[in-house]
């Protein structure tokens, strides 16, 4: 490996791992094989924290690596001091609605925000705080008046409207001005010491808040985050973020197949087109500050049925599916194929999770390549594999070696690999979790 891994990671990544789930923490111990797409992804941000925006669509097949990529963003993303929340689509969460799925998804955003210094979801308390504390402090300084004044009182209306002054100067105008009432509301409950108010405030910034009437009463803001405007929240986020002092807003939407499982052709449509939006003003810098990625299948972007390529607009825009196949690479592209791990990756892939595996357990197992060959073989002998086998898989059955191993300290690893797969090697099928493309009536 080429960095060594500490306990804690080692802990998040072999407990994600065993649940079959991507680790939020570490993932860059896991990383191989996508150089290039992480050469891309660097420059990318390098461009949004110069206040451009851009989106990218990662397409795969089953097992491929979509989510994993979107973790690989994520943990880049953070490094760079981004702002970032990683989501999934789901039938209760989608882009367009009438009933409140779209702000659910909103608030699945914002719950799920991540910073470099609050890494466990959450973090927009601590962005607000951090920003509030940086509105007093350039106070201070222009007004020469001490910042223990400015949490004071008497000298709250000087902040609210400094808060009022910024957000209502974002280029996105949005609800740019109500979130800056929400942010005001939000330093009047830490002045009155009102624990209450700051819910309140932090309800409408989450998009909590149901009614116009509700919000009117609680805190005086007349608008609402609600189905139609949410993406402009997003907009006016990410500027605020960008004023603060993060290099941008980063938001991964992963399961986005649930949108092709849509089974009302009009459902889909308004949800694409709500798509096609933010792609446009992602392409053309409208959205300052904003870096928006898709973890989808092929189905849920190319068929022309009920994919993306169903809405006319948007198909132009993502290209056809020709390319995705083709030997040469190009990373420039919107939509980037992701093709699954060679052997020879898995291979390296492997020997990095024994090593993550004993600094996790604080144990000395030792694969050789021998070892690994052998197992390895030993999958790819399994009837099945050529069209199911997915690192995922590779991966679960590897550590359940390292647990047989571990726990059977006087068998031969041999031995322990025999046993596991069998002297007639049961065959391997497509995970029954993952239902990528079959079509469900939701």
């Amino acid at each position: 490996m080429k960095s060594r891994v500490s306990p804690k990671e080692a802990d998040n990544i072999i407990k994600a791992l065993e649940g079959g789930i991507v680790p939020r923490r570490g993932i860059q111990h896991l990383l191989v094989g996508r150089n290039e797409e992480v050469q891309e992804i660097i420059s990318i941000l390098d461009s949004i924290a110069q206040g451009g925006s851009d989106i990218r669509f990662w397409v795969g097949d089953f097992g491929s690596g979509k989510s994993f990529m979107l973790g690989t963003i994520e943990s880049i993303a953070v490094q760079k001091n981004f702002v970032v929340s990683t989501v999934d689509l789901t039938p209760t969460r989608r882009f367009y609605a009438s009933d409140g799925k779209a702000r659910a998804l909103y608030s699945e955003i914002i719950d799920n925000i991540v910073v470099q210094t609050s890494q466990d979801g959450n973090a927009i308390n601590t962005i607000l705080e951090e920003w509030i504390n940086r509105i007093i402090m350039n106070i201070s300084k222009r007004d020469n008046i001490p910042t223990n004044e400015l949490l004071m009182i008497e000298n709250k209306e000087i902040v609210e409207n400094e808060i009022l002054n910024v957000t209502s100067s974002f280029n996105s105008v949005g609800l740019s001005y109500e979130l800056g009432q929400a942010i005001a509301k939000y330093y009047e409950g830490i002045v009155k010491d009102n624990k209450v108010l700051k819910l309140k405030a932090l309800r409408w910034i989450r998009g909590d808040i149901d009614t116009k009437t509700e919000s009117k009463r609680e805190l005086g803001i007349e608008r609402i985050i609600n189905d139609d405007n949410w993406y402009d929240a997003i907009k006016n986020l990410a500027e605020l973020f960008s004023d603060i002092g993060y290099s941008g807003f980063v938001v991964n939407f992963d399961e986005a197949v649930n949108l092709y499982k849509l089974p009302m052709a009009q459902t889909r449509e308004r949800n694409y087109e709500r798509i096609l939006n933010i792609y446009n003003e992602c392409k053309s810098n409208a959205a300052r500050g904003l870096f928006v990625n898709f973890g989808a299948t092929r189905k849920t972007v190319f068929d022309e049925n009920r994919g993306m390529a169903s809405y006319g607009a948007l198909k132009g825009r993502l290209g056809t599916e020709e390319g995705m196949d083709s030997k040469l690479l190009n990373t420039n592209r919107t939509v980037l194929p992701l093709k699954p791990l060679s052997v020879e990756e898995i291979y390296t892939l492997l020997e990095n999770l024994n090593d993550i595996y004993n600094v996790h357990y604080r144990k000395n197992i030792s694969m050789t390549t021998e070892h690994i060959k052998m197992y390895m073989e030993e999958q790819l002998n399994r009837p099945g594999s050529a069209e199911f086998l997915t690192p995922r898989a590779v991966i679960k059955d590897y550590l359940e070696i390292l647990d047989l191993i571990r726990q059977n300290p006087d068998e031969s690893i041999e031995n322990i690999i025999y046993e596991k797969f069998g002297r007639e090697s049961m065959p391997v099928t497509k995970d029954k979790a993952n239902k990528d493309d079959e079509i469900e009536v939701l």
